[in-house]
């Protein structure tokens, strides 16, 4: 069975950066779309940036672009996600995602079926 599992979140002031991982366990994560999506007390999920198979090809959203960076640790089977230059507005859970996708990767929540449990990042002064 595939499993998610988040780290690298935690406090950190404005500007900063943080280096999130998704380490995938039971599959080789070259085979899945993964996808970083967070979610703010009282908003809902939204993804922030995908990575799909085959030609490794990065999808981010408007929010990340140019400050956010996806990419794949074979070595470590795992995905991660770089992020600079941090608002407080990025103050949210973070989590991963992975699906199998025949096209490139998507920010649609449905089209993932495996779910990690997510960490916590602070943006805040």
């Amino acid at each position: 069975q595939l499993q998610l599992v988040e780290s690298g979140g935690g406090w950190v002031q404005p500007r900063g950066s943080l280096k999130l991982s998704c380490a995938v366990a039971g599959y080789s994560s070259n085979i899945y779309s993964i996808g970083w999506f967070r979610q703010a007390p009282g908003k809902e999920r939204e993804g922030v940036a995908c990575i799909s198979v085959g030609s490794f090809i990065p999808n981010y959203a408007d929010s990340a672009k140019g400050r956010f960076t996806i990419s794949r640790d074979n070595a470590k089977n795992a995905v991660h996600l770089e992020m600079s230059n941090l608002k407080p507005e990025n103050t949210a859970d973070y989590y991963c995602a992975a699906a199998i996708m025949d096209r490139n990767c998507v920010f649609s929540t449905d089209a993932y079926d495996h779910w990690g449990q997510g960490t916590q990042v602070t943006v805040s002064s």
